[in-house]
């Protein structure tokens, strides 16, 4: 399973929504239901799922999801 395809499950799993499909340029208003709670459920969900750790500086520089793509892939090496 590739990265994009497990955080396509993360998004799916907290938005109860198997009908979402990534795209790099998605952002908040693309999805339904995602608010700033359902942010933080995401971001713990993300962590979890890749056992890595966001700090409070990076995700403040996220502006959609391909920035999140990449973050994930740098700290996984």
């Amino acid at each position: 399973m590739t990265i994009e395809e497990k955080l396509t499950g993360i998004f799916r799993t907290v938005f109860d929504n198997e009908d979402i499909v990534l795209r790099p340029e998605m952002t908040a208003n693309d999805v339904d239901g995602w608010d700033s709670l359902s942010h933080v459920n995401l971001i713990l969900s993300v962590e979890k799922s890749f056992a890595i750790r966001f700090s409070q500086k990076e995700l403040l520089t996220f502006k959609n999801v391909g920035d999140l793509l990449r973050s994930i892939e740098k700290k996984l090496g």
